[in-house]
């Protein structure tokens, strides 16, 4: 039996991602009556297998704006290419006036990234990482233009079949 006045809470449902909340900013607007207070919510998810995924939501409460950006996530998630828990090569991920610089790592390194390109990182499950941010550090671009670094990324198998050749003859 349920207490009164209580809300019941709901079962967080088990699909083996990883969801982390980046930032949740306030909205305000203002009208005739006064101001309108709304919440942004940024979430990242991933299956630290490869696949990641970032949203948005607005809602005037946070747990709803957590909760659409959360679907949203599910939605817009994408398979990068790893190597042995790191990344092929090197890239630069750019979005509005932010760049990312990603380096992949030997062993051992661990992951070498601040704030939320370290969540991003953790959600797809990239161990050993170096990683440069310059420009803007507002989250919002910092997760768009580390996602776009990772979308970017080729393995060598992969360049081969695009190309029609063999590995060995893309390695020299």
């Amino acid at each position: 039996m349920a207490r009164e006045g209580r809300p019941q809470r709901r079962p967080e449902e088990k699909d083996g991602l990883n969801k982390k909340l980046i930032c949740v900013n306030r909205i305000t607007k203002v009208v005739k009556g006064g101001r309108k207070m709304r919440f942004a919510a940024l979430v990242v998810i991933g299956d630290e297998n490869g696949r990641v995924g970032y949203g948005m939501g607005k809602a005037n409460e946070v747990p709803e704006a957590i909760e659409k950006a959360s679907s949203q996530a599910k939605k817009n998630m994408t398979l990068i290419a790893l190597v042995d828990n790191t990344i092929p090569h090197s890239v630069i991920g750019k979005f509005g006036r932010g760049s990312v610089l990603l380096l992949p790592a030997q062993e051992g390194t661990g992951v070498i990234a601040g704030g939320p390109v370290r969540a991003v990182m953790e959600a797809a499950g990239i161990k050993n990482i170096r990683t440069k941010s310059h420009g803007t550090s507002n989250p919002i671009n910092m997760v768009k233009a580390t996602i776009e670094g990772l979308k970017e990324l080729r393995t060598v198998e992969q360049v081969a079949a695009l190309r029609g050749k063999t590995v060995e003859e893309i390695l020299g």
